[in-house]
């Protein structure tokens, strides 16, 4: 089985409504691109940010600005009105944790997806709110990082990590701390470790300018080290993105030793065979 968990039928930009994503022609679009690249469990996970009850989680310009769309409104359309399973983005808001479990059991999902894109106001991959810019140094960038996202695989919020070396982003137009990169990642892998939460391999990274998978090889060998279950994932953004460059990710996966794929149903894991 081949998946796509990580899949945005909204585009980013203020400029695009509700009505012009979340119709059967758009979700079809997606659907055959899927198909063609033999990918049998599709899913959507919307960012929470675009949604008018994220205010209530973190009131940050950038939600503030995005959020024009109803959760409930999103849920239910996917639930009725496609064979999609039904996710959501969700940022990790250090201190929000009630709130965020407040909002996603109300949404009666198939899984939930946890990102760390932001440290406090500033982010790791958005230049509108660049942390990169506020002076502090690439080691401290890196360890704040992982220990965030340590602490969103310990939240118990969350069923699959996304893109877990999101840092890495921007490649070589940000620095990057000197040495080994992997003594960064030890408490998320320790935080894996105890969870189980799956980890996302995404091949997003290779559209961006660090050109490179999320995870590194590094960090992918440590979570199947610590024993983390795999959920493969594009983090398309529009149809042509649904499974893109898999057949890379597969050879990393096939090098790495993945034999199965999470895949969920109402919060519930199971494993499948890895093949088309």
């Amino acid at each position: 089985m081949l998946t796509d968990y990580h899949v945005h039928l909204r585009p980013d930009g203020v400029g695009d409504t509700f009505a012009g994503a979340f119709n059967a022609a758009n979700v079809e679009r997606y659907r055959e691109v899927a198909t063609a690249a033999g990918i049998a469990e599709l899913g959507v996970s919307e960012h929470i940010h675009r949604f008018q009850q994220s205010l209530d989680i973190w009131d940050h310009p950038f939600w503030r600005e995005q959020a024009l769309d109803d959760i409930y409104a999103y849920c239910e359309f996917v639930r009725e009105s496609t064979d999609l399973r039904l996710g959501l983005e969700v940022d990790f808001v250090p201190g929000r944790e009630d709130r965020t479990q407040t909002l996603i059991e109300r949404c009666e999902l198939d899984y939930v997806v946890g990102s760390v894109h932001f440290l406090g106001d500033l982010a790791v991959d958005f230049d509108r709110f660049d942390i990169w810019a506020s002076g502090r140094s690439p080691q401290d960038v890196w360890r704040r990082y992982f220990e965030t996202l340590a602490a969103a695989a310990g939240s118990g919020l969350f069923d699959i990590l996304a893109h877990p070396d999101l840092v890495k982003m921007w490649g070589s137009a940000r620095p990057t701390p000197p040495g080994d990169p992997r003594r960064y990642y030890e408490p998320a892998l320790e935080a894996i470790a105890e969870s189980g939460i799956a980890v996302e391999v995404s091949t997003a990274g290779l559209r961006k300018p660090v050109g490179e998978i999320y995870p590194s090889p590094a960090f992918l060998a440590g979570a199947l080290e610590a024993g983390a279950p795999i959920a493969l994932s594009s983090d398309a953004h529009v149809p042509e993105q649904v499974g893109y460059a898999y057949a890379e990710a597969l050879e990393l996966l096939e090098q790495l030793g993945v034999r199965e794929l999470a895949v969920f149903e109402r919060r519930e894991r199971r494993l499948e065979p890895l093949g088309p």
